[in-house]
């Protein structure tokens, strides 16, 4: 008997790649984490609707699906801003500042780490490691490092990239 595929949660298109990358691993429970980063890196965040038709069709509970995409960093259940501001709170960095660093990019945004503006221009984020500790401290502004960078140069650099 064979089993039928459940249908997307839209008629996005964007779908079509997700459901590829199922299909490489055979609708099997052991392609979640890479069906969940082709969701990521496809829509730019994990919906619920995503992450129940994603259950369903690798035939995983809900509760499993959500599980994996709550618990590593990289997920996330929200939609980005359409700029990134990501500080590293590892070791060598916070020594040298980036908990300062947050906290003046939290009052000058006006939102808390793990938040995006209101106007949807910048998500705020942290990271436990970038792997630039020899550059502490570090940032990244929409996927560029900053090395011993300042809260007045990521703002910056964020302002720079909308024009």
């Amino acid at each position: 008997m064979k089993i039928q595929k459940p249908a997307p949660p839209s008629d996005d298109k964007r779908w079509r790649l997700v459901d590829a990358t199922m299909r490489r691993y055979n609708y099997r429970a052991h392609g979640l984490i890479e069906t969940l980063h082709t969701m990521q890196e496809t829509f730019g965040y994990l919906d619920r609707p995503g992450l129940q038709f994603v259950a369903r069709a690798l035939r995983v509970p809900y509760s499993r699906a959500f599980g994996v995409a709550t618990f590593y960093n990289y997920f996330t259940m929200k939609p980005p801003g359409a700029h990134t501001c990501v500080v590293c709170l590892g070791t060598a960095c916070y020594i040298k500042g980036s908990g300062e660093l947050m906290a003046e990019l939290e009052q000058t945004l006006g939102i808390k780490t793990g938040e995006t503006t209101p106007d949807g221009r910048v998500s705020l984020l942290a990271v436990r490691c970038i792997g630039s500790c020899g550059l502490a401290p570090a940032g990244v502004v929409d996927g560029q490092v900053l090395p011993k960078v300042t809260a007045a140069q990521m703002l910056s650099r964020l302002k720079d990239s909308e024009q």
